[in-house]
């Protein structure tokens, strides 16, 4: 029996705001449909059910078994088609497809001069807001119509249109091979995380140099240039070169901000700019423009004028609370930090069918180390379970270690150690299984593993020996990733002084604002 979690039509359903569904039965009862239509019976039951339930469904005599999947899907099609009509959904891009449906309805009539009069017009919008793949269409369209619809202009109608045919066919080749390298740099980085070694910067970086097309950039436009800065980002990411990403995210941004149409247009590019930004800024401990970027990314969010729909609304929520919380780390207020958790909780659940398990478990990490900061072990351990235990976590290998490595060090803050040695053995055979263990974790394994032969008096210097190590990696161009995920250093250093780690962090962000 299909779940409520697989089930589209039901997962759609469910998705639609009350005024969405009450369009969708005016839009039902403007067709004529009788309101005993079945697939408007299906519609009623599938909004009243908590759950998707086959069997309800069949025993409500609405539609036999045989021919149930037609229904749904019937249904499936004139939702869509509502939604479209939706006002809220009419964007620019839309409206260029309908313009473009328009002129090909009147072609398919006959009436040539009234489809290019409305394609020579939607054209130039196209170009304007840089929808070059559909002005390509455009433009075919108005090849295919001019070989019926002879005009005395026809040879110069001919170049003009083979010139804008082949300069928008370049373009859209160019975004296409920018966009690809860029995908596969950012699947790179979602499967194995950031280059662990030589071998595969050297990898990463031929691979990058290979599949970066030639270019001008005084020839590129704000596609070209949006597609350029994102695949020159995630190579920086990649390669742990934060300054570069800063560098290029912030090329990113100001792209937007110099064509502001293209914010409302392409909003999800927007936040997706402003997010690495924002990493990026993380990543240097630039807490000034961090605060700065995320106000003004708030600020553009909450606007009239920015798109509201589904897909902003739940990108809004993911990158405002990820960096709100990154904010605090920055800052070192990690019991304030924590007033954010009912509301990242209360959104998972709010968005459970559109986010995925990976940004979920991002957001477990974050509060783990939020009560890690504050001093409440137990809690951070509880929040590292839901990840260590996740079977179904197949990216993102780089955060399943780090969570096995801070919940031994918080066993050990909280005085669990009984099972410690059994953590430890466990830790160890996944990160070599992952091949992720590198001189910072063997150190905190090998100290971990050592307690048990300290005497307590013994203890203050370990930690400085412990420090004394990592801090030689802190610069070190594949081993100070492990400090992006667990600030070590400065639990060490609280432990060495005997003062909150929250307290040396912010003594840090102090220094670096003098």
């Amino acid at each position: 029996m299909t779940s409520s979690q697989n089930d589209s039509l039901f997962i759609l359903i469910k998705s639609l705001s009350k005024s969405e569904k009450r369009q969708f039965k005016l839009y039902v009862n403007r067709l004529g449909v009788n309101a005993d239509a079945k697939f408007l019976a299906l519609f009623n039951l599938l909004d009243k059910m908590n759950d998707y339930n086959e069997t309800e469904i069949l025993n409500s005599g609405i539609v036999k078994k045989q021919q149930l999947s037609n229904l749904k899907a019937h249904l499936y099609k004139q939702i869509l088609v509502s939604l479209r009509l939706n006002p809220v959904n009419q964007n620019i891009r839309i409206q260029i497809r309908e313009q473009l449906d328009f002129a090909t309805i009147l072609y398919h009539k006959g009436l040539y001069r009234q489809a290019l009069k409305i394609l020579d017009k939607v054209k130039s919008v196209a170009i304007e807001n840089q929808e070059k793949v559909v002005a390509y269409e455009i433009v075919e369209l108005e090849k295919v119509i001019e070989t019926q619809y002879i005009t005395r202009s026809i040879s110069g109608r001919a170049d003009e249109l083979a010139i804008q045919a082949k300069n928008l066919s370049v373009q859209n080749v160019l975004t296409s091979k920018l966009s690809n390298l860029s995908l596969q740099l950012y699947g790179i980085m979602l499967k194995f995380g950031y280059v662990k070694n030589d071998e595969e910067y050297q990898r990463v970086t031929e691979y990058y140099k290979a599949h970066l097309p030639k270019f001008k950039m005084s020839d590129l436009g704000f596609r070209e240039k949006l597609w350029l800065y994102k695949a020159q980002l995630w190579y920086s990411f990649l390669t742990q070169d934060f300054l570069s990403s800063y560098k290029y995210a912030t090329k990113w941004v100001e792209l937007f901000y110099d064509n502001e149409a293209m914010i409302y247009l392409n909003p999800v590019f927007y936040l997706k700019g402003n997010n690495y930004l924002l990493e990026s800024m993380f990543y240097v401990k630039y807490r000034s423009g961090f605060r700065e970027t995320l106000s003004k990314v708030e600020k553009v969010l909450h606007s009239d004028k920015f798109p509201k729909n589904d897909n902003t609304e739940v990108l809004g929520f993911l990158y405002l609370y990820y960096n709100k919380i990154n904010l605090h780390f920055l800052e070192g207020s990690f019991e304030e930090g924590l007033k954010l958790e009912p509301e990242i909780l209360s959104g998972i659940k709010q968005y459970r069918n559109k986010i995925d398990i990976h940004h979920i478990m991002v957001f477990y990490y974050k509060i783990a180390c939020l009560y890690f900061g504050s001093g409440d072990n137990k809690s951070c351990i509880r929040y590292l379970k839901k990840i260590i235990d996740n079977k179904n976590l197949s990216m993102r290998e780089d955060l399943m270690c780090f969570a096995r490595v801070l919940s031994l060090v918080a066993h050990y803050e909280a005085g669990m150690d009984y099972h410690l040695e059994l953590q430890l053995k466990s830790t160890y055979k996944f990160l070599l299984k992952m091949d992720d263990l590198h001189e910072v974790q063997k150190a905190m394994i090998k100290f971990l593993r050592n307690l048990g032969e300290i005497y307590p008096h013994e203890l203050k210097d370990e930690f400085i020996k412990l420090h004394k190590t990592l801090k030689s990696y802190e610069s070190h161009p594949y081993e100070k990733r492990a400090f992006l995920y667990l600030d070590i250093i400065s639990w060490l250093e609280s432990k060495i002084r005997n003062i909150p780690v929250g307290e040396i962090i912010r003594e840090k962000a102090a220094e670096l604002t003098r």
